[in-house]
């Protein structure tokens, strides 16, 4: 239940700030992982392993780092906005289930496609190691689908909320 009486201008425009910087860094890292998923990940998998010196950590800019600080700010802005918005019962909410998914897919990624990019890493240096290379990485490109569809999805989930937070500052 939302009490309008303790729910400040104020409160509500910082609410706003933060929702609208999470919203906005989720579509940025979309952005990035769509790219990564449409031009990146096949050319490292249908010329595996020849090309999987691709994945590995060299001059340029490492998208291992890349994807730690995205998600480790993304996440900060994102626990910002739950304390931001936690007097707006129905946001907080759904805040607090859209970052349970999210969490979760952050595990997943954390459990299967970090250590999987790191064998492949291996592999780029050893091809000796390469058993079942093919399923691997099969696998791990349609898995990456659907967890691109995931990260996509609660990203726009975000959009009621802040449509939500915007109409109570009208009032």
């Amino acid at each position: 239940m939302i009490r309008m009486e303790s729910i400040t201008n104020g409160y509500l425009t910082r609410a706003e700030i933060w929702l609208c910087l999470t919203i906005l860094l989720y579509f940025l890292m979309n952005g990035a992982q769509i790219f990564e998923t449409a031009v990146f990940v096949p050319k490292w998998i249908n010329s595996a392993p020849d090309n999987f010196n691709m994945l590995s950590d060299g001059p340029g800019t490492s998208l291992k780092i890349f994807w730690i600080i995205m998600h480790s700010i993304h996440e900060i802005i994102f626990i910002l906005a739950i304390i931001f918005c936690w007097k707006i019962d129905p946001v907080r909410n759904w805040l607090l289930i859209l970052f349970a998914i999210h969490f979760a897919v952050r595990v997943w990624t954390l459990s299967y496609f970090a250590p999987n990019i790191i064998d492949f890493q291996r592999i780029a240096e050893n091809p000796s190691l390469s058993d079942n290379l093919l399923d691997r990485t099969s696998m791990w490109q349609k898995l990456n689908y659907i967890r691109v569809a995931i990260y996509v999805g609660l990203s726009i989930g975000l959009i009621p909320l802040i449509i939500k937070l915007f109409n109570m500052s009208d009032k």
